[in-house]
């Protein structure tokens, strides 16, 4: 077994899901998922896709957040709607994941963002992903959305058999989403991580340290251990657009994600105007050092 560190596009195409879950894990917290933002349909330069931008500057795995699954558009990537992530792989390489965001019903800290269909967390929304050829779903809530834990349970209980056994399927909130009662550091708990993975969560997200009020290493370190224990992979998200501070920032969130124990580190989509792709080499050497990072950075897709 490779480690997804060692991978060529080859053989991420040839590999199951438990093949790319045991990859991931043997990587040893070395693995990087950049978010990429649609909404406003932005792109940072044009006519080269962000995620295009992303791969050339160390990413790993890429995450689409605010993609409607009624209406597929990219920026940068042209074609069928049916076929733009298929397009999209083709241009990257890369395992691509899509933010579904399953919505409650509890009290909001502000105004509720109200979503379009399309980036629902319904079993029809599921199916859509399968068919346009993502690798992952990841159920979370956007700022204001009025996401929370057991709306996130519902739906993985809801929709993991329409996932199928070759869809990887994340779960966890990066920030409040609005939710009054989830704010800080009742954000998760034990018990929350433990009905995730049996609703069938395969990666427990959880906020980088640093990043959410009272988020602290201590707590993220025992709790990834928690996760570990259950036999699950974790995913230390930065959701807070600290992806725009400064490179020692990065640094430090990098390391301590690292230290917790973290499987997978996650870099946000709202830094100035999208994603900051200084910032996301800054963060791959920290956590794997010059030479993992410029082999990714170069490596081809037709490897």
């Amino acid at each position: 077994m490779k480690r997804l560190l060692d991978c060529n596009t080859s053989d991420l195409e040839k590999m199951s899901k438990e093949e790319r879950l045991a990859a991931i894990e043997a990587s040893e917290g070395r693995i990087l998922v950049q978010e990429l933002s649609l909404f406003g349909q932005m792109q940072l330069l044009a006519p080269v896709s962000d995620a295009e931008i992303a791969c050339a500057f160390g990413a790993d795995m890429l995450l689409l957040n605010a993609f409607d699954c009624n209406k597929p558009s990219i920026p940068g990537i042209e074609g069928e709607a049916h076929e733009i992530i298929r397009k999209l792989k083709s241009y990257t390489g890369r395992l691509i994941g899509v933010n579904l965001e399953p919505v409650g019903s509890g009290e909001l800290l502000s105004e509720r963002e109200l979503l379009p269909a399309g980036r629902l967390a319904t079993l029809e929304n599921v199916r859509k992903p399968k068919e346009l050829g993502f690798d992952y779903i990841l159920l979370t809530g956007n700022p204001g959305t009025g996401v929370d834990n057991n709306a996130i349970i519902q739906a993985l209980t809801a929709i993991r058999m329409e996932a199928g056994d070759d869809m990887i399927l994340m779960a966890g909130k990066m920030h409040a989403a609005g939710s009054k009662e989830e704010a800080g550091c009742s954000i998760i708990s034990k018990e929350q991580i433990q009905d995730f993975a049996s609703a069938g969560a395969d990666v427990i997200l959880l906020p980088a340290p640093g990043t959410v009020p009272g988020i602290t290493f201590e707590f993220v370190k025992d709790m990834i251990t928690y996760i570990h224990s259950i036999g699950k992979l974790s995913l230390t998200a930065i959701g807070t657009s600290q992806e725009g501070a400064s490179a020692s920032t990065m640094e430090q969130i990098a390391l301590m994600c690292k230290m917790a124990g973290t499987d997978l580190h996650h870099i946000g989509d709202a830094a100035v105007g999208g994603m900051n792709p200084e910032n996301l080499m800054t963060y791959s050497i920290a956590i794997r050092g010059k030479r993992h990072t410029y082999i990714r950075m170069a490596r081809s897709i037709n490897r």
